[in-house]
Parts: C-alpha cells; sequence; structure tokens
C-alpha cells in the first residue's frame, strides 16, 4: 500500500483561514501545552502529586526526581533528536508536517521510551501502573511509527489517548469513584485538543480517532502485561 499524500500547504492555509484568528489561536494553544512529548510527564505527575495513592512510602523529593527523569528522558532527548535533524537537513520543519519527517523522530523517541521504562521497571519504589504506563507510551510511539507508513496519525491523539487510558485502567483496577472526574475532564480535553489539530493541521478525522483509540488501546495492553 502506498502511503497517503499529505494536504497541499496551499490547502492548509485555505482550511486554517476559516476559522476566526482568536480560535485559531486557541487551536494553537491547546496543541502546544498539550504535545504529545509532554504526555508522559503529565501521566507520572498525576500518579506520584494528585492521585497519591501509588506511590507508598516515597518522599515528595523521591517523587520528584522520578518525575524529573522520566521528563529528562521524554521531553529533553527527543526535542534534541529533532533539533538536531533539522539542523542537519534531514527535516524541513520541527512540526514534522509530512509522513517521511516523522520516521527518524519516531525511532528515536522509541529507543528514549524504552529506555526509560526499563529505568523505571528496575526501580523497586516505582509502583506497577507507572511502569505500564510508559510502556503504554512506548507502544502507542512504536503504533505511530508503523501507521505513519500507510497514514499521518496523529501523534496529539495518540498522547491524549494514552491519558484517557490510564484514567480508564486506574478506575477499571478499583481505583476510588473519585477519578472519574479527572477522567471526565481529560476526554474533554481529548475532545478539544483533537478539535485544535483539526483547525491547525492538515489532519483528517480518521487520523485523529484512529490515534486516540489507539492510545487507549496501548494502555489496556501495557497493563495487561505489566500488572497482571
Amino acid at each position: 500500500m502506498q502511503p497517503s499524500i499529505s494536504t497541499p500547504p496551499h490547502l492548509v492555509q485555505q482550511r486554517d483561514l476559516k476559522f476566526a484568528a482568536p480560535i485559531r489561536l486557541l487551536a494553537h494553544f491547546f496543541s502546544y501545552v498539550f504535545h504529545p512529548l509532554f504526555v508522559p510527564v503529565m501521566g507520572t505527575w498525576y500518579l506520584a502529586f494528585v492521585h497519591e495513592g501509588y506511590f507508598v512510602g516515597i518522599s515528595p523529593h523521591e517523587k520528584l526526581f522520578i518525575v524529573i527523569t522520566v521528563a529528562y528522558n521524554t521531553i529533553f532527548f527527543p526535542a534534541i533528536s529533532v533539533l538536531l535533524l533539522k539542523g542537519l537537513g534531514f527535516i524541513k520543519s520541527i512540526f514534522l508536517k509530512t509522513q517521511r519527517e516523522r520516521i527518524i523522530p519516531y525511532v528515536a523517541a522509541n529507543l528514549f521510551y524504552f529506555w526509560i521504562y526499563l529505568v523505571i521497571k528496575n526501580n523497586p519504589e516505582v509502583p506497577h501502573e507507572l511502569t505500564a504506563f510508559i510502556f503504554g507510551i512506548f507502544l502507542s510511539s512504536c503504533t505511530g511509527l508503523f501507521a505513519n507508513t500507510y497514514f499521518k496519525i496523529s501523534m496529539h491523539a495518540l498522547g491524549m489517548g494514552a491519558l484517557v487510558g490510564l484514567l480508564l485502567v486506574m478506575i477499571l483496577s478499583g481505583t476510588p469513584y473519585i477519578i472519574f472526574l479527572s477522567a471526565i475532564i481529560v476526554v474533554l480535553l481529548a475532545g478539544v485538543v483533537g478539535t485544535s489539530r483539526m483547525i491547525v493541521s492538515d489532519h483528517h478525522p480518521f487520523e485523529i480517532y484512529t490515534g486516540f483509540f489507539a492510545g487507549i488501546l496501548c494502555q489496556f495492553i501495557a497493563a495487561l502485561f505489566i500488572v497482571s
């Protein structure tokens, strides 16, 4: 099967102009704040400091160190990789607008995600829920790389699907019902982020929905693999 051809830039600009400037500004805002690079840290922070039932007997300083370690490996290194690729001329834009430009960043991210998974997996202080979440992120990235061969799956949707999947796994594992509020908020945010990508990118609904449900599915697979 031949890879799909991205929407020409002039058509993307025409579609972008259909929305008022404040709408586009908000869409860009949500796209940046909920960038997929930030998702592993968001989930880690939630487990460590918002829902504190998992990190039992660990001081706030130790929890912060774990969050920083995850951030260092899932934000800093992948971002540096993209900047190096841009500087060396392997990609034209740091926004990775084409399928071809996304191949090497996907591979690099997979390496860093798998590395941090091994690091926290061998840390006895880290709960299985966080290990499963990070492994699910790795699976999502692998899914993105595979799907990228055929169509430009939304990385933002993969990330938001991972967050929703994390909360669904927590609910189904018997976490107190207060988690439902967080789940509702994250589902709503996922809808906002998906809509934002439709406004300011050349993604089609299929690419958004596929990414979202793939992110959720990868979290369930990771939970079954790690926790059970």
